[in-house]
């Protein structure tokens, strides 16, 4: 996705936060009405063309909605019906209200979405429904985009996002392999010894920020002064997640420059980031153990990562089983849990090599790569599939 910087006036500014709750109202109508559904109910919820006339109808009778984009609120329709489908596939979680502040943007596609120029090689321009001819920083080549989204992040910056299929990083032919073992305190260790890490805040803005945050604690809740403060930390998290993507694009299209395949752990993020919480029936364990964890795992971006590495090379990324990857010796395949003497040092107490852990992670995971690889090229010169191995089984128990 080619995201630019927007520049709109203040009155394209209002203009365009009223489109947000435009949209955030008419999801959040959707969201009631399918919430309404449960098993056993006769009346199903209703669908997305019952939906659009339903908005047609409250758009006649409501101004407020009657001024807004019809394009906007249709598309926001789309928008939640796509995700209540990638719910029912498994992709994607339950979905949830969109608050104010927090939910803050809206997708224009059709004739519209087309409608972009060029004015220099710095600048550039694209028309949005009732805000007219907006600005943005022309910081990339414009691509081919029939749709594009328009968001608000929580300093108030406003963004251009055009939904495109990002072109692949050619492979180097050079056949390397390296693996890539993600961590808490090093975010990335290549097979090849490197040691990556995401940047963070300096301590001085570190310091700031705990800083604001007490304030923040002590201000009156509504005031002006709480909102200030909110606004300041919001400007100092941002600068960190703008750091942390920043990082993660340059490393991804670094790694995919350099090696043909690059094998990674088979981790559930999502999955691994859940709170520990659980239920007032059966409250979970170590609950700010794990929510400190959770926070270090999503401030390394273990997911971002392999996903735009995936973007970036495809069929390229191998991902390998992940047991045992940081207790077995790179060296003589030994398994021992007590082998690593910290975080960062690994000594193998039946061979005695010794490395950095996270280094010693990462080619146990490039070698798992490299075995895959060759299981997958001996089956292809047999001439055998899964399949065709399995009919002899098949033919017999008949």
């Amino acid at each position: 996705m080619s995201r630019y910087r927007l520049v709109p006036s203040q009155e394209q500014e209002a203009a365009l936060a009223e489109h947000c709750r435009h949209a955030r109202f008419v999801w959040n109508l959707a969201l009631e009405q399918w919430s309404m559904w449960r098993p056993g109910r006769r009346v199903a919820t209703p669908s997305y063309g019952v939906q659009s006339v339903q908005l047609t109808e409250a758009r006649a009778v409501t101004p407020w909605l009657r001024a807004g984009s019809q394009i906007v609120q249709q598309q926001a329709l789309r928008d939640f019906r796509q995700a209540v489908t990638n719910f029912y596939n498994g992709s994607h979680r339950r979905p949830t209200w969109r608050r104010a502040g927090r939910h803050e943007g809206f997708r224009v596609t059709g004739a519209q979405s087309r409608r972009i120029e060029r004015l220099s090689r710095k600048w550039g321009r694209v028309l949005i429904p009732k805000a007219g001819w907006v600005k943005f920083r022309l910081s990339r080549t414009l691509p081919d985009a029939k749709s594009y989204r328009v968001t608000r992040d929580g300093t108030g910056r406003w963004h251009l996002a055009f939904a495109v299929v990002p072109e692949p990083v050619p492979a180097p032919g050079n056949g390397e392999v390296v693996g890539m073992d993600r961590g808490v305190v090093v975010s990335v260790a290549l097979s090849t010894g490197e040691l990556l890490t995401v940047p963070r805040l300096r301590r001085t803005e570190r310091a700031r920020m705990l800083r604001l945050q007490r304030r923040l604690a002590r201000a009156k809740r509504g005031s002006n002064r709480r909102g200030r403060l909110r606004a300041a930390i919001a400007k100092l998290k941002s600068r960190e997640v703008d750091r942390r993507k920043n990082w993660v694009e340059q490393t991804s299209t670094d790694v995919a420059r350099r090696f043909d395949v690059i094998g990674v752990e088979d981790l559930r993020v999502t999955n691994m980031t859940r709170s520990a919480r659980g239920t007032l029936d059966d409250p979970g364990r170590n609950v700010q153990q794990k929510a400190g964890l959770n926070r270090a795992i999503l401030a390394n971006a273990w997911g971002l990562l392999v996903a735009r590495l995936e973007d970036k090379a495809p069929g390229r990324v191998a991902k390998v089983h992940p047991a045992h990857t940081s207790q077995t010796c790179s060296r003589c395949g030994t398994v021992d849990r007590e082998a690593r003497e910290s975080q960062a040092a690994y000594r193998c107490r039946s061979c005695g090599h010794s490395a950095h852990a996270d280094t010693n992670a990462a080619c146990n995971i490039a070698a798992r790569t490299i075995a895959a690889g060759r299981a997958v090229t001996a089956r292809r010169d047999l001439g055998l599939s899964r399949s065709a191995k399995r009919e002899p089984q098949l033919a017999a128990s008949v």
